[in-house]
């Protein structure tokens, strides 16, 4: 899988970039692994409802063909996009998304916090009153609502599959002003609290977590 680091770009060119590489794509096509961060974009998912854009402020908003509700992209954050034939690698999408939010559990356990999974709700929360701690939250019963108590969300998560192959992808907040997150619902669940890794204490440039979440993806997302 290449690595392919775009920098600071926006993100329209880069979604309309990604749907061109993939409508292109052939069996012979070297899947890549996109690297950036953006600049200040609102995306609303297919299931995205305007009610979840609460205040947008100046702030673009471009809807997309990935899964998810809305969310907010931002300098600071690191966004990684898999251009993956997930036929030819040999696994479906449920375990490609399990693959993907690992990756951002690796990166995190890297400096010391421990990420976690809420069932019904993809993405990676963050325990605020303990980052770094290892207790296992209490699995919510079968049917549930997301239980977000306690917890801030630390990485969203939303993809496209097309004839087998991924775009979109996971972004993992690094230091990065995190105020357009009150001006939604984020991923359409009010009152959700959004975090960075500044905000729980760490120090890390968005260089060096794009290197090592690139590192995981690319292990985890092996054939």
């Amino acid at each position: 899988m290449r690595v392919v680091p775009l920098g600071r770009v926006a993100y329209l060119p880069t979604y309309e970039a990604m749907q061109a590489f993939t409508a292109a794509r052939t069996p012979a096509t070297a899947d890549e692994l996109w690297l950036c961060e953006h600049e200040p974009v609102f995306t609303q998912g297919l299931a995205g409802k305007p009610e979840h854009l609460v205040a947008p402020h100046d702030v673009p908003v471009v809807a997309t063909n990935r899964g998810g509700q809305v969310t907010y992209h931002g300098p600071g954050q690191v966004v990684a996009y898999p251009l993956l034939d997930l036929q030819r690698r040999g696994y479906f999408v449920k375990e490609y998304v399990y693959r993907l939010e690992e990756a951002v559990i690796r990166t995190l356990s890297d400096v010391g916090i421990t990420g976690h999974r809420v069932a019904g709700a993809p993405g990676i929360y963050v325990q605020l009153d303990d980052p770094a701690g290892h207790a296992r939250r209490p699995r919510a019963p079968a049917g549930a609502e997301p239980d977000f108590h306690g917890l801030g969300k630390i990485a969203a998560l939303g993809i496209k599959v097309s004839r087998h192959c991924t775009y979109h992808g996971v972004a993992l907040n690094v230091a990065m002003d995190l105020t357009p997150f009150t001006w939604i619902n984020p991923c359409g669940y009010s009152g959700l609290r959004t975090v960075d890794l500044s905000t729980i204490g760490v120090v890390a440039s968005p260089q060096a977590v794009a290197d090592a979440l690139a590192a995981h993806l690319q292990a985890l997302l092996a054939p």
